[in-house]
């Protein structure tokens, strides 16, 4: 669980609430959902319109990175690469087909997959690198899906705020209504302005540092994994591999 996520919503929104109640307002006043309605319902079309299906798809699995980030250990996965150079050096490389078919990474089963079959270093290479870039590329543009929410909600804001103002002068007559319309009015705008700074736009950013991260984990692990292929010594490739974990 990423406390710091938890705990940056939670402030976020009560300094509003907060602010809010400190100057006398109360919550009941900033709770419209005509503004709701407006805001939500136009930006997640705008995102959609734009966005292939199976990209929308990703970013939705990807969300519950934001409170429950995928799992990486560095200096775990390093002592692994270790103990597998060691056992290829001293059992052959045949002997890392067992260990991949236990291994629940498919990353890593790959690549010991690979050296197992006695492919050369720089196939290994290859292959690794161009899951890893394909991978990378599939989850930033998914996190650009959050990106774009962040950009349309204050536009679909104003564009409630005009609605709001029309209804207003539409019904000068009718003094009884234009309390409703000039609520949605600023109540449209409140909600796109801070869905888009305290939502979308923080959500788009941890997500983007999380798939970094991960690819320079698996960078890692290739590089170790191409050192476990071409047999160097293991305080070699100790040493090599220590630089991506500071």
């Amino acid at each position: 669980m990423d406390i710091l996520s938890i705990a940056g919503l939670l402030i976020g929104f009560g300094a509003i609430l907060g602010g809010q109640h400190l100057e006398g307002g109360h919550l009941s006043s900033i709770l419209n959902s005509v503004a709701f309605l407006i805001v939500m319902g136009g930006t997640v079309g705008a995102v959609m319109l734009q966005t292939p299906l199976n990209t929308f798809l990703r970013s939705l699995q990807m969300l519950s990175w934001v409170f429950i980030p995928p799992k990486l250990s560095p200096d775990e996965t390093l002592e692994k690469i270790i103990e597998w150079s060691q056992i290829a050096r001293r059992e052959g490389l045949m002997r890392l087909e067992a260990i991949a078919a236990d291994e629940e990474d498919l990353f890593i089963q790959k690549g010991l997959q690979l050296i197992a079959d006695g492919s050369e270093p720089e196939i290994v290479r290859e292959v690794l690198e161009t899951d890893l870039d394909l991978q990378e590329g599939r989850d930033i543009e998914a996190s650009k899906v959050y990106e774009a929410l962040g950009g349309y909600a204050p536009t679909i804001g104003i564009i409630g705020a005009v609605m709001g103002l029309i209804h207003v002068m539409g019904n000068l007559a009718d003094p009884a209504s234009l309390g409703s319309g000039i609520a949605v009015a600023f109540i449209a705008t409140i909600y796109g302005v801070t869905f888009a700074n305290l939502l979308f736009l923080p959500i788009a950013g941890k997500l983007k540092t999380l798939v970094l991260r991960r690819s320079r984990l698996q960078m890692m692990i290739t590089e170790g994994l191409i050192s476990v292929a071409a047999g160097d010594n293991p305080r070699n490739i100790e040493s090599r591999l220590q630089a991506y974990l500071n």
